[in-house]
């Protein structure tokens, strides 16, 4: 089983998930064509290596086409609509819808209006869309069963967003880590955002302040754009395999509710850049699946940024090679 720990001691946003995911290996290549398939409006992702209180991460910036102004409001109904025609693979497409319906379900409740009249600002911006979608792309790329998080501290302070003046944590960020363990925050400023909450809420199965026990294969490290005074902005992610004793503890959240349908389903499918995949899986929405998972291409890459849904830069360059036998795959 395929373990990925978030090791988010500096809070957790979209960009900071997929250019962690991209630095721990997941395929690059194979994220940026699938995203191109989303019917936004266009743009392009610039990375690039920074180094963060002596800790190099890689950071990601989505940049929109100068040439089409960008949409900052979004109806959720619209956001589904787009990932469900993009023709993503199904498990890629079930998990970003998983991260939206989590966020709109919290701003239906903040607002008080029927989940389908929820229209997204912030994250309904094409940044915010790329960095949740991309974040299911890179889990896809390398096979996630299992995603575990630290606690996760958010933030304290007033931010400024399209509705005025908020505190932090934003309403939506806090209510969609209701139930869920959170840190204490020194820092007077978002460390966490509705996205990354959103991926936490929708995706992680369980929580655990070390690393659950399995053998390390990657570790990856996505940058946020701002600097902390005393520690290095960035998301940290571990990859490896579980042991037969890291089956046993910790704090149980259950991806997607926690349901185990015990599904699971044989098939051979060609991912679009060039491997074949015959796998035997559930999704990492709660199902569990076991199978083998080979990849026979030699760059991987990595991505992302903390705490910008609004103003994130990110970059990449380089090349790393991934775990045996796998393709390995946001910031405040």
């Amino acid at each position: 089983m395929n373990i990925l720990y978030l090791d988010c001691f500096s809070g957790i946003s979209g960009d900071m998930t997929l250019a962690a995911l991209v630095d721990a290996g997941a395929d690059r290549e194979y994220i940026e064509r699938e995203l191109k398939k989303l019917a936004v409006e266009p743009f392009d992702l610039e990375w690039k290596r920074v180094v963060k209180k002596g800790i190099s991460a890689l950071q990601l910036a989505v940049i929109p086409d100068p040439d089409h102004p960008p949409v900052h409001h979004r109806h959720y109904a619209d956001i589904v609509k787009r990932i469900g025609e993009a023709g993503l693979s199904e498990r890629a497409t079930d998990m970003a819808l998983r991260i939206f319906e989590k966020i709109a379900v919290a701003e239906a409740k903040i607002h008080g209006i029927p989940v389908d009249r929820v229209h997204f600002h912030e994250v309904g911006a094409v940044d915010s869309i790329v960095d949740a979608v991309g974040v299911a792309l890179a889990l896809d790329s390398l096979q996630v069963d299992k995603l575990v998080s630290a606690p996760v501290p958010l933030g304290s302070g007033m931010i400024r967003i399209d509705h005025g003046l908020y505190p932090v944590p934003a309403p939506a960020t806090l209510e969609l880590m209701k139930g869920l363990p959170i840190a204490v925050s020194r820092h007077a400023m978002e460390l966490t955002t509705p996205t990354g909450a959103g991926i936490v809420s929708a995706l992680v199965q369980e929580f655990s302040p070390g690393l659950p026990d399995m053998v390390i294969e990657a570790i990856g490290y996505g940058a946020g754009t701002r600097e902390l005074p005393d520690q290095p902005n960035v998301l940290r992610v571990v990859l490896g395999r579980a042991t037969e004793y890291g089956r046993r503890s910790g704090y149980v959240h259950g991806l997607g509710q926690g349901q185990e349908h015990g599904q699971s389903h044989d098939h051979v499918h060609e991912d679009g850049h060039g491997h074949e995949h015959d796998h035997e899986h559930g999704h990492i929405h709660g199902h569990r699946h076991d199978h083998d998972h080979e990849h026979s291409h030699g760059a991987h890459h990595h991505c992302h940024g903390q705490g910008q849904e609004h103003d994130h830069e990110h970059h990449h360059d380089h090349d790393k090679p991934r775990g045996p036998g796998r393709q390995d795959c946001q910031s405040t």
